[in-house]
């Protein structure tokens, strides 16, 4: 688990093709690697990754097919830059959100603007996802935890302060730039838990129709 709070930009050293996945190994920039352990889980542009090898300046993992399919890994050149988070202890402070480091899917930066000091980008994400986002909730964009400030459609709103846009890739983001998403974990469960015994059936999610069933609207 994870808080969503990037601890430093990293770069991306090498990309290996490994038998139809790939091998990563990831300069690791300011983070402290000190109490790192061999099988450690450290995020990477949200994405939970295992150091099978890692030093003070660097970690190596392997990428599975699964997570090249639903990531902006499968793209990813040596050279890029990430975030990077170590994975939450029983001492940390949560100033993020619950995440777990599995991406949901790829959403894209549509417009950028400027208000003040701040940068506001519109992201459009999958179809399928957008249910699950609300109006000041919060969503993990690239393995950052950042707050749904507006919702217009599918689309939904970020504004960024100039100290995350500084600790984060967000600096690099233009008109265009793909990026991880991962929902808000209660949503996820709450979705599961209205459906009830629908869960046996062929039932995919939450509707009005479901939930007149199950006795929440009369």
């Amino acid at each position: 688990m994870f808080t969503g709070i990037i601890e430093a930009v990293g770069q991306i050293a090498k990309v290996e093709e490994k038998s139809g996945d790939k091998r990563l190994t990831i300069q690791v920039g300011k983070l402290d690697m000190s109490d790192v352990k061999l099988g450690d889980s450290i995020a990477c542009n949200g994405v939970c990754l295992t150091a099978i090898d890692f030093d003070s300046t660097m970690y190596v993992a392997d990428v599975s097919k699964e997570t090249l399919d639903l990531t902006t890994l499968n793209s990813i050149q040596s050279g890029a830059v990430v975030n990077l988070e170590k994975a939450l202890t029983p001492t940390t402070r949560l100033g993020g959100h619950l995440v777990s480091g599995h991406v949901d899917g790829l959403g894209e930066i549509i417009a950028i603007s400027q208000k003040a000091r701040s940068t506001q980008y519109i992201v459009k994400p999958p179809v399928e996802l957008a249910h699950y986002i609300a109006k000041k909730g919060s969503i993990t964009v690239d393995g950052v935890s950042l707050t749904v400030n507006e919702l217009d459609g599918d689309n939904f709103m970020l504004n960024l302060v100039p100290h995350t846009i500084k600790e984060t890739t967000a600096q690099s983001y233009q008109v265009g730039s793909v990026v991880n998403l991962e929902v808000d974990l209660l949503a996820r469960y709450l979705e599961r838990l209205l459906m009830g015994q629908n869960v046996a059936t062929n039932a995919k999610s939450v509707d009005y129709e479901l939930l007149m069933k199950s006795g929440f609207i009369k």
